[in-house]
């Protein structure tokens, strides 16, 4: 045996602007799979993988991914307050606000992706810079 260390991985291939829009796009759609098939608590999982693979070979994914994380992280906040709420009887529609207001942002947010543009989601705690 010998004591070599392993080689270097390759640099990662940047992706391509039509490739850069799709994960872009399908960062904001995975947040809104999230939440159907986890009822409204992981959310914040597929645009954080998408996030830890993509960062280094695009800045427009990442960008869009550590703003999708962030408004994604910040409803789940909303959601923990809204739960707690439902005990006065108000929660159930601070709840039922805060699934739509993810719809809809998360639907223009995709459509800004997919059209190469930036887009900030408004009500966002910035928790990851």
């Amino acid at each position: 045996m010998t004591n070599e260390p392993y080689p270097a991985a390759p640099p990662a291939r940047p992706l391509s602007p039509s490739d850069e829009r799709l994960w872009a796009t399908l960062t904001h759609l995975s947040a809104l799979v999230g939440i159907v098939v986890g009822a409204g608590f992981i959310g914040w999982l597929g645009p954080l993988i998408v996030f830890l693979v993509l960062k280094d070979r695009s800045a427009f994914v990442a960008e869009h991914a550590r703003t999708t994380l962030n408004f994604q992280i910040t409803m789940f906040i909303a959601a923990v307050v809204a739960a707690v709420l439902w005990l006065v009887l108000v929660g159930f529609l601070i709840t039922a606000a805060i699934y739509v207001v993810v719809i809809v942002f998360s639907i223009i947010a995709a459509v800004a992706a997919n059209r190469g543009q930036r887009y900030e989601y408004p009500l966002t705690i910035r928790f990851i810079r």
